[in-house]
């Protein structure tokens, strides 16, 4: 099997957390968690003071990352980047991002930036999934643990939903899987 190739119990359980995690974006609940998630977000990125930070544009259901930093919503003094995924071959970089609303897509269809390519200290991963340990589950493309295998010394903290924790035992990293620094949910932060 190519080593992104996600292999059927990964994709039931991918199945399983995004349909958990549309349930939960609409619920009522979803408000409240949006403002923790942001304050233990801010609190996270002010230890760890980046000097570029990778945020990601969302989709489907995930935390929106990007919009604490959007130019409309208050000037950003930190860098900002967003990542650039290419289909063939397989490769994601990022870009630096003026924190306007982006106008063009990548690869993969997600909207993104168009300054210069950059290398950020401090990238902000969306999770599926998660578990305690640091693994992340994300759509199966491979796009962000090719990024990580190739700058090792990225501060990775992944960014999910609480209802996103894997149960132990139900989730086997692969040899390709990197672990996050952290993750940070609206529950709190893990790792």
């Amino acid at each position: 099997m190519p080593p992104h190739s996600p292999a059927p119990e990964r994709t039931a359980l991918r199945q399983h957390l995004l349909a958990e995690r549309e349930r939960f974006v609409l619920s009522p609940r979803a408000a409240d968690a949006t403002r923790a998630l942001e304050d233990r977000l801010a609190e996270v990125l002010a230890q760890l003071a980046p000097e570029c930070l990778g945020v990601y544009w969302p989709v489907r259901s995930e935390f929106n990352a990007a919009r604490p930093w959007r130019v409309d919503e208050g000037d950003s003094a930190v860098p900002l980047a967003l990542p650039f995924a290419r289909r063939e071959p397989p490769a994601m970089q990022y870009r630096l991002w003026d924190g306007a609303e982006p106008t063009e897509r990548d690869g993969c269809g997600i909207l993104t930036a168009t300054g210069a390519p950059a290398v950020p200290d401090v990238v902000l991963v969306p999770c599926v999934g998660f578990t305690d340990d640091g693994y992340r589950l994300g759509y199966g493309g491979g796009f962000f643990d090719r990024y990580l295998a190739a700058h090792p010394d990225t501060t990775a903290v992944g960014v999910a939903w609480s209802v996103g924790r894997i149960e132990p035992g139900a989730f086997k990293p692969e040899r390709h899987d990197h672990p996050l620094m952290l993750v940070v949910t609206e529950s709190g932060v893990v790792g």
